[in-house]
This record gives C-alpha cells, structure tokens and sequence, in this order.
C-alpha cells in the first residue's frame, strides 16, 4: 500500500513538494568535496526553504544523498530532516549504497506515496559499481503497477540519473542508458504528467508531450556544460519547489541561495 500525506488549508489548495538532491555527504561532518562542506550547504539550502516560508506537503530527496555510502552520513541527514515536521521520501543515487539507504531511512525510502490529488512514484534507477543509470524491469513494473492502481490522481514520477542529456554537444555517458525505454512507457500513462530528476546538479525544465521534465541544483557543487566539456559551475545551490494542482496542473520554480549565504556555507 502507498503512504499517504495530507495537505493542511483549503480543499482546493495545491500540494506543495520541495526537492532537494545530491547532497553528497559524508562520514565526516566537517568533510569538504569541490571546496564546499556539504553539510553546511545542506543547512543553508534547508534554512532558505524556511526562509521562504516553504513548508513542503512532502519533502523529495532524489539520490546521491551520501558521498561515501556511509551510515553516518545517512544517520545525520535522517536526524536533520526529523527536526522539521516535513514528510520525506528519498530515493538512491549512484554515490549511494541503495540497501543501507533504504535500511538507515525506513518509510522514507517507500517508492509509492499519495498526496492530495497526486501519486508519487520514486524509481531506483541505480546500477551497481556504475555511475550510468538504468530503468529496469522490476522497476517499470512498480511504474505501470503503481500508475494502474492511481485512479483519478495525476502521477509525478522522479529518479535519480538524467533521461535525457543536457546539452546536445555533451555525449552524456553517466544517464539513463535506456532512457527511450521510459519515455515509451510514460506515453503510455496519460495521467503522467511530471519528470523529476537530479544527478545533473543544475536546472532545467522542458516538455514533452503531455509531460513536465525538471531537474534541480544540487545542495552543494554545480556543473554545466561549457564548450562540450563537462565542468564546475560557480552558481549557488539551491532546491526546487513545485505546487501541484488538482486538475493536473503545476507552478515550479527553483530557489538559491544568496552569493552572501553561499560564501558562509562554503567555509
């Protein structure tokens, strides 16, 4: 059975979920990666969602959650998350141990969530001693198993790895390698009508027939595509917030933090 959440205030009010991803921490809390500590990143991207008086229906924390796959690292961002009052499903990405996550985070980590008038499906698109992502079969089936049984919800489908690449110049050898396979099955799901991923570590936001497709800054680093060439992006993190409407619609948008607060989180 999918978990479930409610949205406080009016019948007619949008469900709010904020992503956050590729938090990369560490063992160690004060570890630094890229010349960022994450930790304090995380804190500062966690704060500006407070700031900006964001207090998500569902918290969606879409992989690569742990650098090192280590349990301490799983067990400080549990207990970090636990003093808010925000709901949390969390999904591996290919820094992470999938089996320890899922373990460390218990219900968090369940694939199928209902909230207002929307099912959530988290898929694993993880393969094992590999940065590349893979759909597979065991994980279209939970997609069209849960998709099948939503009724009049609208679905909301998010992962980890890319399916599609970010920059036509940029042989993206680190995405969904089937990711043809997905789309052919999401045209199939007409109550499908979001897309969301991380792993890229920057934003974008595109359509696709009668699909949403968003990616989301990291916490931390960023990365963009410049001349062909993969490479470090000095933009701020930030998270992404999404209102999901009743009648399948949807407000996005993607929030960063101040060059100001990003300065004091780097040290």
């Amino acid at each position: 059975m999918p978990g479930s959440t409610t949205s406080a205030g009016r019948a007619d009010a949008p469900t709010l979920l904020v992503q956050l991803t590729d938090l990369h921490l560490m063992a160690e809390p004060e570890s630094v990666m890229c010349q960022v500590n994450t930790d304090a990143s995380l804190r500062a991207v966690m704060d500006l969602v407070r700031a900006n008086g964001h207090r998500p229906d569902l918290l969606l924390a879409t992989g690569d959650l742990s650098q090192d796959s280590s349990v301490q690292a799983y067990r400080r961002l549990r207990s970090l998350l636990e003093q808010t009052d925000w709901p949390v499903r969390c999904l591996p990405g290919n820094h992470d141990d999938p089996r320890l996550l899922r373990e460390t985070m218990g219900l968090w980590a369940q694939p199928v969530t209902d909230i207002g008038a929307w099912r959530i499906i988290l898929l694993d698109s993880t393969v094992p001693d590999s940065n590349a992502g893979h759909i597979s079969e065991e994980q279209f089936d939970l997609l069209e198993q849960a998709s099948a049984l939503a009724g009049d919800r609208h679905v909301l489908v998010a992962l980890h790895h890319n399916p599609v690449q970010m920059d036509s110049s940029f042989p993206d050898k680190m995405m969904v390698d089937n990711a043809q396979a997905l789309f052919q099955r999401l045209a199939n799901l007409p109550r499908a009508r979001v897309l969301l991923w991380g792993h890229v570590h920057q934003a974008f936001d595109r359509r696709r027939h009668h699909m949403r497709l968003l990616a989301t800054p990291s916490t931390c680093f960023q990365f963009s595509i410049r001349d062909g060439q993969h490479v470090l992006d000095d933009s701020p993190p930030g998270y992404r917030w999404l209102k999901l409407y009743r009648d399948g619609s949807l407000a996005t948008g993607v929030r960063r933090l101040s060059d100001a607060a990003w300065l004091q989180a780097k040290k």
